[in-house]
């Protein structure tokens, strides 16, 4: 083989092999996408996740008041101090669907109030509309659970709910429902 043609043969090769390193080396430094959502965290089979669906770290229940975590992102921060606002307002039914705010809740209201703190509805909905809520599956941060009859939603590791919390309105728990396949779980995308 003429040494041009060997010349041409390395140089080839050598590309193809630069081409796969630098490959190779973009896709470690890509941030991944597992970690927006546990139920998103598949890839091909091949689980990437680096842990459980729970948050980095709990937030704390002192009063019946909720505090987030100092790791928590800024918009779950947002979402757990808008349920503080009205953790000791009445259930109403219908309550929290006409405006964002309201003088008593129910529970769609509830987690639609709450989520508006953190940007994540724009419009108060009824618990079916967050049945097909972003994305399905559980999230690292925030998980709502609905059905036709009722929702509620899980923060930081903490249920918002209008029901099985103290009072007659929202309130928080550290005792989670069961749900056992008759409530959707969804989150928003990255939380």
């Amino acid at each position: 083989m003429p040494h041009s043609t060997r010349l041409a043969s390395f140089s080839a090769v050598a590309l193809g092999s630069f081409a796969v390193l630098f490959v190779s080396l973009f896709m470690l430094a890509a941030p991944s996408q597992s970690f927006a959502g546990c139920a998103e965290s598949s890839s091909g089979g091949l689980n990437l996740s680096v842990g459980d669906c729970k948050p980095a770290k709990k937030a704390r229940l002192v009063n019946g008041k909720a505090i987030a975590p100092a790791s928590a992102p800024d918009r779950v921060k947002a979402v757990i101090d808008w349920a503080n606002k009205i953790r000791n307002k009445p259930y109403r039914y219908g309550g929290g669907h006409a405006s964002f705010f309201d003088t008593g809740y129910d529970c769609s209201g509830t987690v639609s109030f709450a989520l508006r703190g953190g940007r994540f509805v724009s419009s108060p909905m009824p618990s079916t509309g967050y049945i097909r809520w972003e994305r399905p599956g559980q999230g690292k941060w925030i998980t709502t659970y609905s059905n036709a009859g009722h929702m509620y939603m899980v923060v930081a590791g903490l249920r918002f709910d209008t029901s099985m919390t103290p009072g007659n309105g929202p309130g928080w728990s550290e005792n989670m429902r069961s749900t056992s396949g008759t409530f959707a779980a969804r989150h928003p995308a990255g939380f």
